[in-house]
């Protein structure tokens, strides 16, 4: 059985686009579960939208979120290169072969001519002008210096016919097809061409790639019909959609993994969601590790509907991971952001991250749950009006010094025996524990809604500062 080999092809054009990254993803899942390999291939002749530094945030991005390659061109491999600017002399020798085959022709058309060649509905369709030009005709204009192109002959009747694993059997008319360029006048190829002739030269069995190519793939079948090669297994994702009218584009400046990292959700939740724009796993099983989805992908749970991009479901699965993570875990990769708040460096930070790590979904999210050890100050009292826990002013005023008074005779400060000595006098005054821990909390913190109880937040803030607030928030009552 023929070994699948899959690969992901993106032009470094700035920073990895979702949409991008899930098809890199696709192809490193279906590969690994077929026992099979990814290979990476920088397509960077588009030399217009070429951006700096975007083939390092590739290589980067696929490092870091466990996407990795078996073939590229940082890592070497058999088939390379693996970067198709360095291939040029490749797609010259087999651009003329198609020449030869009648699956091509030169054309010197002059850029002014091209703009007169419009169809009923404005748009450019080309006319073959050139297409029967003879060899000695072509070679004098090309040894008089002529610039020219390579262009693809596109039959003028017939039907194009592939079946797609996703979408089925594709019907393409060729008369809709344009004679594209192949190869550009400065001796480029564009991407119609370079990808059929690096998938084939690359052993590539299966091409997965977004829905946007599957009404242009018949015009590959053709140059694979040309040159006698076998067509590979063609499987079109659906698009993933910011909303139901507009679709998520690295052109509109929607998110990247790196935005997504930046802003603190848990990088294996990313891959982790990305995985279900457009993939529905049997069992509805949602969060799973990155060998889990190799070993649950398939491509019967891949629809052909759009996906819809919804972030409060990806944030909500980063705090998934966030609660199954180990103290030790959660400080490695919060540690960063603990440092953003204003409560960092004035208190214990394991004792922070620890009331921290249960409520947040992303790591960003960590200064704003903590940073009201840092707020205390004049507060409203109503705050210790709560009917449901028995709580009220007037109680307050009557047990806050009994609470400061129980809290001073503790010794070993810490949230066990804080918690202890409350329950206790709760239970001495007969007054609701939830009451007492109520009017606890409000008097340190001034806050009606915080990280961690009022036993933790007393353990956070030491014996000095916790008598200290008290003071103050009976001088308020007064």
């Amino acid at each position: 059985m023929e070994k699948v080999r899959t690969r992901f092809a993106p032009s470094p054009t700035g920073y990895l686009h979702i949409g991008g990254l899930r098809t890199a993803l696709y192809g490193f899942l279906y590969s690994k579960m077929k026992g099979g390999d990814f290979i990476l291939r920088i397509e960077d002749t588009d030399t217009a939208r070429y951006v700096d530094g975007s083939v390092q945030i590739i290589y980067d991005t696929m490092r870091d979120s466990g996407i990795m390659y078996d073939e590229g061109p940082d890592v070497g491999g058999n088939y390379g290169p693996y970067v198709q600017s360095e291939r040029k002399e490749i797609y010259t020798e087999y651009a003329k072969k198609l020449v030869e085959l009648g699956g091509a022709y030169y054309c010197f058309c002059k850029p002014e001519r091209i703009e007169t060649l419009k169809d009923d509905s404005g748009n450019m369709r080309y006319d073959k002008h050139y297409l029967n030009l003879s060899k000695e005709e072509i070679q004098a204009k090309i040894d008089a210096g002529e610039p020219y192109v390579i262009r693809q002959n596109v039959p003028t009747e017939g039907v194009g016919r592939y079946t797609d694993l996703v979408y089925g059997e594709i019907n393409v008319d060729y008369k809709d097809i344009e004679d594209g360029i192949l190869i550009k006048s400065d001796g480029m190829p564009t991407y119609n061409f370079a990808n059929v002739i690096d998938d084939h030269l690359m052993g590539i069995t299966h091409v997965i790639r977004g829905i946007e190519y599957l009404s242009s793939t018949p015009k590959y079948n053709l140059m694979y019909d040309a040159y006698g090669w076998e067509r590979p297994t063609y499987i079109h994702l659906p698009p993933i959609m910011k909303d139901a009218q507009h679709k998520l584009s690295k052109r509109n400046g929607d998110a990247s993994y790196e935005d997504f990292v930046k802003k603190g959700y848990v990088k294996e939740a990313i891959v982790n969601y990305i995985a279900l724009l457009g993939w529905s796993p049997k069992g509805n099983v949602e969060k799973m590790s990155l060998n889990e989805l190799i070993e649950n992908f398939s491509l019967d749970g891949i629809g052909k509907s759009p996906a819809i991009f919804d972030e409060t479901k990806m944030k909500w699965l980063s705090g998934e991971y966030i609660k199954e993570m180990t103290a030790e875990e959660f400080k490695e990769k919060a540690y960063s952001f603990l440092k953003e708040s204003k409560a960092f460096g004035k208190y214990d930070e394991d004792k922070l991250l620890a009331i921290s790590k249960g409520r947040v979904q992303i790591y960003s999210e960590i200064p704003e749950k903590i940073n009201f050890l840092e707020e205390f100050g004049k507060y409203d009292l109503n705050l210790f009006e709560n009917q449901k826990q028995k709580a009220s002013k007037e109680l307050a005023i009557k047990i806050l010094p009994q609470i400061k008074e129980v809290l001073s005779q503790v010794c070993e400060w810490n949230n066990s025996a804080l918690f202890t000595a409350l329950v206790e006098l709760s239970a001495k005054l007969e007054i609701k524990k939830q009451a007492l821990l109520w009017i606890t909390r409000i008097a340190i913190t001034g806050f009606e809604s915080t990280a961690g109880g009022a036993t933790e937040i007393a353990d956070i803030l030491g014996k000095e500062e916790t008598l200290r607030r008290i003071d103050c928030s009976i001088e308020f009552l007064k």
